[in-house]
């Protein structure tokens, strides 16, 4: 099992978000991202929204970040460790900007960027930025068959309803080839087959986890799969979060957990077909204490489950 690095103060979710972790800088943040490279986090994986309704601002918080800016910023601090997404929003932004944007970081990072691309769950956020909601389905379809030609034609041309490009070139493509891997996240059937067609990861967030194994079997038992190596990241603290980020009382996933339930726990997400987890941030005193946290772990619970 891997294990993605946790990040305080990332969002201010009230499922999840613990008190001290308001105090918590970007200094603070790329302090913790070198310690997490140093203790063998897997990965750090970087949220996105852009304007929160007054209506949501109670359950989802006021405070995220563009993910591709947050992510250089990390990877800038790092010199191992993959930076991905959790999500890039992806009908939000258009595709030629993004592409750039993305492969600029990974280019200057050696290649060590990931995107995990999503369509959005928030109709408001959508109205506030003039993109249609209902067809951001559609939308982030071509967005992300234009990225991808962009980052691997030499000759980049793409003509669809909502993006078109040609005679133009394209540079510095992503260091990682084909290209910088993909994952998809979302739950429904469209994501999923969007995981298939494109994704080397699925990163669920309202599938039950009973339901997990099955629709892991959708996603490889598309035509366009392929059989490619594949991950699956659910962290546990996910059935925290409900349909617009309402609270939920999940006794199974609270943080804290000591040792033996924690190694029970992700345990049960690895026969589940779960490839990567974290673990929810704890009520501590602060970034030290965190970090303490965060080293017992790896030390304590990362090497009973590492090969479940």
């Amino acid at each position: 099992m891997k294990f993605c690095f946790n990040m305080p103060h990332s969002m201010e979710l009230k499922a999840l978000v613990q008190q001290w972790e308001y105090d918590v800088t970007g200094a603070d943040q790329a302090r913790m991202a070198r310690c997490a490279e140093e203790l063998g986090y897997d990965m750090i994986a970087v949220p996105e929204h852009f304007l929160v309704p007054d209506s949501h601002v109670a359950l989802s918080g006021p405070h995220y970040f563009h993910s591709t800016v947050a992510q250089s910023f990390l990877a800038g601090a790092t010199t191992r460790i993959p930076i991905n997404s959790c999500v890039t929003l992806l009908p939000l932004q258009h595709p030629v900007v993004l592409a750039k944007a993305l492969a600029t970081a990974d280019w200057m990072s050696g290649g060590r960027i990931m995107v995990t691309f999503g369509v959005g769950w928030d109709p408001e956020e959508f109205r506030l930025l003039g993109v249609d909601f209902h067809k951001r389905g559609e939308i982030a379809d071509e967005y992300l068959a234009a990225i991808i030609e962009l980052w691997t034609s030499d000759s980049p041309r793409f003509e669809g309803t909502h993006v078109r490009f040609s005679d133009a070139a394209f540079a510095p493509k992503p260091v990682q080839r084909p290209h910088i891997p993909i994952w998809i996240g979302g739950d429904a059937d469209a994501p999923l087959r969007r995981a298939a067609r494109f994704a080397s990861g699925w990163i669920p967030f309202l599938t039950p986890l009973k339901q997990i194994p099955a629709r892991i079997d959708y996603i490889k038992s598309q035509p366009t799969f392929g059989g490619r190596p594949f991950e699956v990241c659910y962290g546990l603290g996910t059935s925290l979060i409900g349909e617009g980020h309402v609270v939920i009382d999940d006794p199974d996933q609270r943080p804290g957990m000591g040792t033996e339930e924690l190694i029970d726990a992700v345990g049960r997400l690895s026969d589940l077909g779960v490839t990567m987890t974290s673990v929810p941030i704890p009520a501590v005193g602060g970034v030290d204490a965190y970090l303490d946290y965060a080293q017992w772990v790896m030390e304590d619970v990362k090497p009973h489950v590492s090969s479940v």
